[in-house]
């Protein structure tokens, strides 16, 4: 039996949180930001994690949840991210994820269209990957 693809993509986000690879489980976090989930997204995270943007640093996965991942959903459901370039490098317990996408769309009725890049550092705990840090960057495509 063929699954439609938007099943699929529901039950991608609707299974346990933690995945086989840090690279799945940085994909997972981001399924889960555009699916809405924030407590998919956020078991995801360290309890400790350090998260910066532009300048800016969130020092917990309480501060993230309470203050930002709101505000990230709402980007990520607005608009499509493409991963043009991504990179993965394990060594022992400790993995890095970097990523180069595209993001384009329309958010509270302005375009966008940007490229970014991301470093996102992941831990083993208990054989489950969980991200430790990440740090966004972007900028306008011209």
């Amino acid at each position: 039996m063929r699954l439609p693809v938007s099943l699929i993509a529901l039950l991608a986000v609707s299974i346990p949180a933690f995945a086989a690879t840090p690279l799945e489980t940085v994909a997972q976090f981001h399924a889960a930001l555009a699916a809405g989930q924030s407590d998919q997204a956020s078991a995801l995270l360290s309890p400790g994690i350090q998260i910066y943007e532009s300048g800016y640093v969130e020092r917990s996965r309480e501060q993230y949840t309470g203050h930002h991942l709101k505000s990230d959903i709402e980007f990520a459901k607005a608009t499509k991210n493409k991963v043009l370039k991504q990179s993965e490098r394990t060594e022992g317990k400790l993995a890095v994820v970097m990523q180069e996408t595209e993001t384009t769309g329309t958010f509270k009725g302005k375009p966008v269209h940007l490229f970014g890049t991301e470093t996102a550092l992941l831990e083993q705990q208990d054989n489950n990957w969980v991200i430790v840090h990440i740090h966004w960057s972007s900028r306008k495509a011209k």
